[in-house]
């Protein structure tokens, strides 16, 4: 069985929303692949928030307890509209998430405009994934607010990787790179996650920053 590089994945999906796997069998097989952290973070709205929330936290609590893997519990607050995106991640956090990823403005997707201005002025969110045509203003208020953004190897949403990680650059943002996984085949590996970073336009040297550092200084906030 193949094990790779300590990787970070902050952005992950199970059978509470549209991935195809227990939370604990996801994390089970991130373990196995030489994960160091894994984000369950399901889609949610409003209604589904506490249940996944509680659901997802005892798993990860036993998973962390066996196996050699940080489990972080957390959401993605997905096409909610963006007036409502600081309420809820508010709620989240009270409700125990560790983690609130936001699901940014993607190309490929009819993601309200103004998601992303509005979660990277929220102080409880910690992830602005995916997030498309990124403007100038997204990338400083993130900068300014300690908001990650992230570099995806998720197909459509990556096209515009590029776009993002020189906004986000110019302004001093803070990047991560995510898989946003619905399976076990989209789990990151070494390779998966430098080739992406540098067709990204990640230089050699910025990449310990990305894929270590950055998800180190994440890890640091969050913990409880």
């Amino acid at each position: 069985m193949l094990i790779y590089s300590v990787i970070y994945d902050f952005h992950t999906h199970t059978f509470h929303s549209d991935g195809a796997l227990s939370t604990l069998e996801l994390i089970r097989r991130a373990a196995v692949r030489g994960y160091s952290a894994i984000g369950i973070t399901d889609h949610i709205g409003p209604g589904s928030l506490e249940r996944v929330i509680k659901e997802v936290s005892v798993d990860c609590e036993m998973a962390r307890s066996h196996w050699n893997i940080e489990a972080v519990p957390g959401v993605e607050l997905t096409h909610v509209p963006h007036q409502a995106i600081d309420g809820l991640a508010k709620t989240a956090k009270e409700l125990g998430a560790w983690l609130v990823v936001v699901h940014g403005e993607s190309p490929v997707e009819p993601v309200e405009e103004g998601t992303n201005l509005a979660a990277v002025r929220s102080k409880y969110v910690d992830i602005l994934a995916h997030p498309g045509h990124m403007t100038a203003e997204v990338a400083e208020r993130a900068e300014k607010n300690g908001v990650f953004i992230e570099i995806t190897v998720r197909r459509g949403h990556c096209v515009t990787n590029a776009h993002v990680v020189e906004v986000a650059r110019k302004a001093g943002a803070l990047m991560l790179l995510n898989s946003d996984s619905h399976d076990e085949c989209d789990l990151l590996t070494d390779a998966l996650s430098k080739g992406t970073l540098r067709q990204a336009g990640i230089s050699s040297q910025e990449l310990k920053q990305v894929l270590e550092h950055n998800p180190l200084k994440l890890l640091l906030r969050i913990r409880r």
